[in-house]
This record gives structure tokens, sequence and C-alpha cells, in this order.
């Protein structure tokens, strides 16, 4: 039995096209951007024009497209087009905001709350006791835990680092002192009801959430009522995660979790490009 390695006559690679659901806007800022770093480093080779280069990384990002098979289909080597994701993600997340500078644009554009919720991002489950506490009980999935605030219409203003998945929306608020951003700010904020127990200030709470009920207490018609309100309130916030997770790349993530909080954050940036606009 022979094995013949050779190929046929009649095949060769097949190219094929797809839409990219993103504007020109998001397209040129990308391209601007990269140009902007290569002259500031002194390079004056390119293998591709900035502009090819961004669809490429935005291909990447929102349709989770394989990086050998975008490599193969412009001629480039896969780690060229690893490469140019990752310094564009870097440029990218540099954009995104402090949570102070976040919370006092929006106090100076006349904003009185913000909203805060909490999501998970799901990975790849890896063997091995240390990816246990990237398992979340209540998504019962192993991912990341971000925390992020939204202004009143749903925009996505800013996003914390990534957290195993265990952590609590509470234990994440309080590493990053949102309390105590927002007083400083001015500004208050409306959360679900995972959030309870942050604010314990009664006379003057920063951060408004729900009743519960319990055994012993049935809500009111009045507690109804409020966190019917709330809900609504709230709702912008999960249009933003809405917004973001569009990008496929999240769907489940492949890349190193030190590297998510990065990828996060230039996702935030290239969302807000794209509902602005």
């Amino acid at each position: 039995m022979t094995n013949n390695k050779e190929r046929a006559e009649d095949t060769c690679p097949l190219v094929y096209q797809c839409r990219l659901p993103l504007s020109t806007r998001t397209v040129n800022h990308l391209a601007d951007l990269l140009r902007r770093h290569l002259k500031a480093i002194g390079s004056r080779w390119w293998i591709l024009p900035p502009g090819k280069i961004a669809v490429i990384v935005l291909a990447v990002l929102r349709h989770d497209q394989c990086l050998g098979d975008m490599a193969g289909g412009n001629d480039v080597s896969e780690s060229t087009v690893r490469r140019w994701r990752d310094e564009l993600i870097g440029l990218v997340a540099a954009q995104a905001p402090r949570l102070d500078r976040a919370l006092k644009k929006v106090a100076k554009q006349g904003g009185e709350v913000v909203l805060i919720d909490g999501t998970l991002i799901r990975t790849q489950r890896r063997t091995g006791k240390a990816d246990r506490r990237n398992y979340s009980g209540k998504h019962r999935s192993h991912g990341l835990h971000f925390l992020a605030l939204t202004d009143e219409k749903g925009r996505l203003i800013w996003i914390s680092a990534a957290r195993p998945g265990r952590t609590h929306d509470n234990t994440a608020a309080r590493h990053d002192h949102i309390l105590a951003h927002l007083r400083a700010a001015g500004l208050g904020a409306l959360a679900d009801l995972g959030f309870r127990g942050l604010d314990n200030d009664i006379l003057d709470p920063v951060i408004v959430t729900g009743y519960i009920a319990t055994r012993t207490h049935k809500l009111t018609r009045g507690e109804k009522e409020a966190n019917r309100v709330l809900a609504v309130g709230r709702a912008p916030v999960e249009h933003g995660f809405a917004h973001l997770k569009n990008w496929r790349i999240l769907t489940k993530l492949r890349t190193d979790p030190a590297r998510a909080t990065r990828l996060l954050r230039a996702l935030v940036v290239l969302t807000n490009l794209e509902i602005n606009r």
C-alpha cells in the first residue's frame, strides 16, 4: 500500500467573501491608530496597508474567524495575524476610560445615576485545580467575571478587570471602590439584588437595589411597584451587555485570561464607536 502525499492537480486553496457588519468609521479609527503607532516606532515597511490590517483584525473580533484561515486568505503567516490582533487590541484598550474619569464625564454632562451590573464571559474549561475558581455556580459554567457601568441610555462607560468566575458582584465592587468613586462624582447607581449590602447608608444611599421577599416577609404592593420601576430603569444595562456580546470572540474565550481585560476594554471602545456614530 503506497502513501501518496501529492495533491490532485485540480485542488487549490479556496477563498470566500464574508460581510463585516461594521461601519467605515470603526475601520478608519483602527487604521489611523495603526498609522500613528507605526510612525511612532519608526516602522517603514508594511506587508499590507493599515486599512486592510484593520479589516482582518475586526473580522477576527466580530466573527471569531480562525487566525489560520484569515492568514491563508491574505497570503500572510498565522503569527503575523496574531501579532496584528494583539497589537491593535492593546492600542484600542489604551483608549478605554478610567473609572473616575468616566464618572466625572457623566456628571459633567448632567447625568444623575449610572447602571451597574456584573456579567460572566464564558471560557474554555481547563483541567486542574487552578481552574476551579473560574467555575460560576450561578451560571453553571466556567468563565471570567466582569463588572461594568453604563449611563442611563445603556452606553458602556467603564468595565473592570477580569476576575475568576466565582467572584461575587459585591466583592468585585468593593475591590474597585465603586462606592467611593460614586460619592466623589456625586452620582447614584441602580443595581440588582446581587449588590444588596454594598451600601449600608440608610439616610443617604448611593446604590439603590430592590426589595427581596423572605419566608417571614412578603413584599407589599408598594415594594413590588418599587421593584418594577427599578427593573425598568435598569433595563438599558442589559442592552449594553448585549451590544458588547455581539462580538463573537466572546462566545467562548480561547485567549489567555491574563489578556482578557485588554480584550474587553478594547471591545467597549469599539462598541461605543458603533453605537454613537
